[in-house]
């Protein structure tokens, strides 16, 4: 058995094997592309607006030549609202051949809280319409659907909120902006007098749908949540889309939990207390027990080995099954209405709560997930992100070409892992197609 010292030693050890890997990778490519640059063959260009050290150093250590946005670029690690300018049709401008940006254009059909809730109930629907097995239902619920929490969006599903409050009786409800992050304007309420409250010290005249400015998300709180230590925590998973016609998906394995630094109580005297209920870290930070050092972040594969040891190994691994189960199908419920930009890829922050039964539950899906460093093992990861991002998205000549079929090596890979490639699946390639081939199987002899 080995003790803390050794596990110490452990994780010294990755972290100089993950310095390592940074330095020979990024070397290497320098090398390539400085003597491709020296005899004029190669010049890729990039320009961002987004300062963030991880993603530039990985440009440079590439070789790329920094440029402004109007001048010739080849690749654009573009902010949400410069995307959006740039496709819309007042700009006029035309990509070209071997230009790339990180964003699709519509990319908040998924991203936005009320457009996700409004596409899965939408995606439910016509899969219940076609008569698919994926949309039985017991009881009423979804069998194999059933991964947000029951949701609102307010002003315009007030009534049927009222309804279905009464209906399930005392609960509490979390509200959310639609279009913020980082838990700005959050806040739980268990009584629906609080919620007229709000309403009218917000001056929205009880939801009057023709002078609320702005709209909001409730959904039924996940009051059971896992515990470690006593502490609610979620889980931010990176899932990177190359396409969405055909579905490409692939899944960072590198993922994390997020803690909160209060221990969790359900206590009506402490539901304001967002440091018990909310895990953002920009929130977290605030607090008098945040730890600098660790950043309250666990790796995805201690969370694995501890729910092993603590829960059993089939469970752990079904449980890991739903997650990547309720990624793909949130993809495909937006699949057909995203405008599919050969130009284009996204990496999404998917933030999931497990519940105490360990079911997992989508909460959110954000299109600029933060690639703000914390720690130190934060930056080695968030680096290696966007490294072996760019391997997967570009050509193996290194160079944007939207005539590229998109299908990267499993060296290109890196850390990423396939979860859905249904071009692939189409031809009946040998080789994975899909990471849920098998729990397609199984879910449909249920």
């Amino acid at each position: 058995m080995g003790g803390p010292k050794e596990g110490v030693q452990k994780q010294i050890q990755q972290d100089w094997a993950n310095r390592e890997y940074i330095e020979v990778i990024t070397g290497s490519i320098k090398k390539i592309t400085d003597f491709l640059n020296s005899f004029g063959i190669m010049k890729i260009t990039y320009c961002s607006d987004v300062d963030r050290s991880v993603v530039l150093s990985n440009f440079e250590k590439r070789g790329w030549v920094h440029v402004g946005p109007d001048d010739d670029w080849n690749f654009y690690w573009a902010g949400i609202q410069t995307c959006r300018s740039l496709f819309s049709i007042d700009s006029g401008y035309r990509m070209h051949d071997n230009q790339m940006i990180n964003h699709f254009p519509n990319h908040y059909e998924l991203s936005r809280k009320d457009m996700l809730v409004k596409n899965v109930k939408r995606y439910r629907r016509e899969l219940e319409r076609e008569g698919s097995p994926l949309a039985k239902r017991l009881d009423g619920k979804y069998l194999y659907l059933d991964f947000i929490p029951v949701t609102f969006v307010l002003p315009a599903d007030y009534n049927l909120f009222v309804e279905e409050y009464r209906k399930v009786g005392p609960s509490t409800w979390i509200m959310k902006p639609v279009g913020k992050s980082q838990g700005t304007g959050i806040f739980l309420i268990n009584k629906l007098s609080k919620l007229k409250k709000w309403s009218r010290e917000g001056k929205n005249n009880n939801f009057n749908t023709s002078t609320i400015k702005e709209s909001y998300v409730i959904s039924k709180y996940i009051d059971n949540p896992l515990l470690i230590d006593g502490k609610k925590f979620d889980l931010r998973l990176y899932v990177l889309v190359t396409s969405f016609r055909p579905l490409k998906a692939y899944l960072f394995k590198s993922g994390f939990c997020r803690f909160c630094t209060v221990k969790y109580n359900t206590n009506v005297a402490d539901i304001e207390n967002l440091l018990i209920h909310l895990t953002n870290v920009s929130l977290q930070k605030q607090g008098d027990e945040y730890n600098s050092i660790h950043g309250g972040k666990l790796s995805i594969q201690n969370l694995r080995l501890f729910l092993e040891s603590t829960r059993g190994k089939a469970v752990t691994e079904a449980l890991f099954d739903n997650i990547v189960w309720l990624i793909v199908h949130s993809l495909k419920s937006v699949s057909y209405i995203m405008a599919n930009d050969r130009h284009c890829f996204e990496c999404y922050g998917y933030d999931i709560i497990i519940d105490d039964n360990l079911k997992p539950w989508l909460i959110e899906v954000n299109a600029s997930p933060s690639l703000t460093s914390t720690t130190a093992n934060d930056r080695i990861l968030k680096y290696k992100l966007i490294d072996n991002m760019l391997s997967v998205v570009l050509p193996p000549s290194g160079i944007p070409d939207v005539r590229w079929n998109k299908c990267p090596s499993r060296e290109a890979m890196g850390n990423f892992e396939l979860l859905i490639d249904e071009e692939l699946a189409a031809k009946d390639k040998p080789g994975p197609s899909t990471k849920i081939d098998l729990k397609d199987r199984l879910k449909r002899k249920t």
